[in-house]
């Protein structure tokens, strides 16, 4: 995909990226573009995106350097007895295996994505927020039409916009009220729609100090929930210096600690760089070895730091030269012998680029009141609260898998990137690095090439790769799974790129994405 125009946007859903088009079109920048996505998204693609919700921007203006806005959600300032709370599992059911995830107001952390879209505007932004929330008003009032992958999504986590009258009243077909919204229905919003309108007009303390903020304490009080109106009032976005690496040609800058995905993306970067995989043929038995080992050193580096135990993992140990150097021998040696997430790139015609992953969990069940917005259930992610549930620090930023990311070549193209898909953002990222860097793959083949994911012992394998050369990594990885097609799984790397005056851009397709050159 090549023009010369406006810029570029790639993101989850058509309506998602409409609502960017739209901006640019109208002589917005990047950042305008990024945060009117962001409104679209939670009308589009609800079960990954809320403004209930947390996130982060890598935003790197064509005068600035990069930096981060973490707007990603915060532990209340104080527990309650867990017999008090709202806090219980489900099956989500994913066809060939089901996942237990727990839901409840009692899983419900501070949100900060509301403060940090009006920060965003404040500080980036060239139109007013009135005008920026006018796609998704427009999407919520008229209503989405369910595409296969979002009523798919929908189907996953039905039991969460189930589960109680409020979300129901939403989310429920209506034609079956006990089944959520199928395929090619219509998902109507009008209560988001009028909250957006009243938020964009009345500014951000509508959420966190006036009726929304007393709307969310109340029914966390009353009925099981841990956040109070200090939670809501102290919350602070966190500007932070992106952490960034060398790579080839190319300087990788990539969301920070106390988020854990860009520092195990920048240390498995680190140990490739000594390979030269970009000299194996990509999807060969060495290339295959080279990447899993590349991946197990990585998780046993994590294991060995105790990163997941960590509130705020460190990246001062983890890219320690002396302790990177024992890995990089490693891989070295071995490979040359042989949960609801979204993501929006935008690149504007001046040079702006705007990375932003984002997530809601997969919401709690709970609408705020009046809204039309559910509260997310971060408190209840297995994989962001490794030390076990009701047992995080008090009043702290937590930490996550999303990783942000923006590249300048050598040659001046820019790039911004990111994934969804929780545990798999890492290596999703770090497979779309390597094509685009080390195989010098256009943007939209870089997003479609096959991908693996190793988590523990498993060793998952999408489909793509040549079964003449899997013998030896199936040999190797005895556990494994062998995927019949592309999957949600391996993540969802929306990525855009500027060359000069020429723009290009791909949606991942094993997430509904889509991309827009305007």
């Amino acid at each position: 995909m090549k023009t010369t125009m406006r810029g570029v946007v790639a993101a989850g859903h058509p309506a998602t990226a409409a609502a960017a088009e739209a901006v640019l079109r109208e002589g917005g920048n990047a950042f305008d573009a990024v945060v009117a996505a962001y409104f679209a998204a939670c009308v589009a693609e609800p079960v990954l995106c809320s403004l209930a919700g947390g996130g982060f921007l890598l935003a790197h203006a064509e005068q600035g350097r990069p930096r981060v806005y973490d707007f990603f959600v915060h532990t209340p300032q104080q527990r309650r007895p867990a017999d008090e709370l709202d806090f219980y599992p489900i099956l989500a059911d994913f066809g060939t295996v089901k996942q237990e995830f727990h839901i409840g107001l009692g899983a419900t952390a501070t949100p900060g994505c509301v403060r940090g879209l009006f920060q965003i505007q404040r500080d980036l932004c060239t139109l007013p927020m009135t005008r920026l929330v006018e796609p998704a008003i427009e999407q919520a009032r008229d209503g989405i039409r369910l595409n296969d992958f979002h009523a798919y999504i929908f189907s996953i986590v039905a039991p969460i916009y189930l589960a109680t009258t409020e979300s129901r009243h939403i989310f429920a077909n209506p034609d079956t009220p006990d089944q959520i919204l199928a395929s090619g229905q219509l998902l109507y919003q009008p209560e988001q729609a009028d909250f957006l309108d009243a938020l964009a007009r009345e500014g951000e303390d509508l959420f966190y100090r006036g009726e929304v903020a007393q709307r969310i304490t109340s029914m966390c009080q009353t009925d099981g929930g841990y956040l109070t109106l200090a939670d809501l009032s102290d919350y602070q976005v966190i500007p932070r210096e992106p952490l960034a690496v060398r790579y080839r040609n190319a300087r990788v800058f990539i969301n920070p600690p106390p988020s854990s995905g860009g520092l195990l993306v920048a240390f498995a970067l680190d140990l490739l760089a000594q390979t030269g995989i970009g000299e194996m043929p990509f999807g060969s038995d060495t290339y295959l070895h080279c990447l899993t080992t590349a991946m197990a050193l990585t998780n046993q580096a994590r294991q060995s730091l105790h990163l997941d135990q960590a509130l705020t993992p460190d990246a001062g140990k983890l890219l320690n030269p002396t302790f990177l150097a024992h890995y990089r021998e490693q891989i070295v040696g071995r490979a040359r012998s042989e949960r609801g997430t979204t993501h929006i790139s935008v690149i504007d015609a001046d040079g702006n680029l705007a990375s932003m992953t984002a997530s809601n969990g997969e919401g709690c069940g709970h609408m705020i009141p009046g809204t039309g917005v559910m509260l997310n259930n971060m408190l209840g992610e297995e994989d962001i609260n490794p030390a076990g549930f009701h047992r995080w620090p008090l009043n702290q930023r937590m930490t996550s898998m999303m990783a942000p990311a923006v590249i300048h070549f050598d040659d001046g193209r820019r790039l911004a990137l990111g994934s969804g898909g929780s545990n798999r953002i890492r290596s999703a990222m770090l497979q779309v690095l390597v094509d685009l860097i080390d195989y010098g793959m256009p943007v939209e083949a870089a997003v479609n090439a096959p991908r693996i994911h190793l988590e523990g012992q498993h060793l998952s394998i999408e489909a793509g790769f040549n079964a003449d050369v899997l013998t030896p990594i199936l040999a190797a990885w005895p556990d494994h799974t062998l995927w019949s097609s592309q999957n949600l799984f391996f993540g969802g790397a929306h990525t855009v790129m500027r060359d000069g005056t020429t723009f290009h851009g791909a949606g991942d397709p094993r997430r509904g994405g889509v991309a827009v050159i305007v």
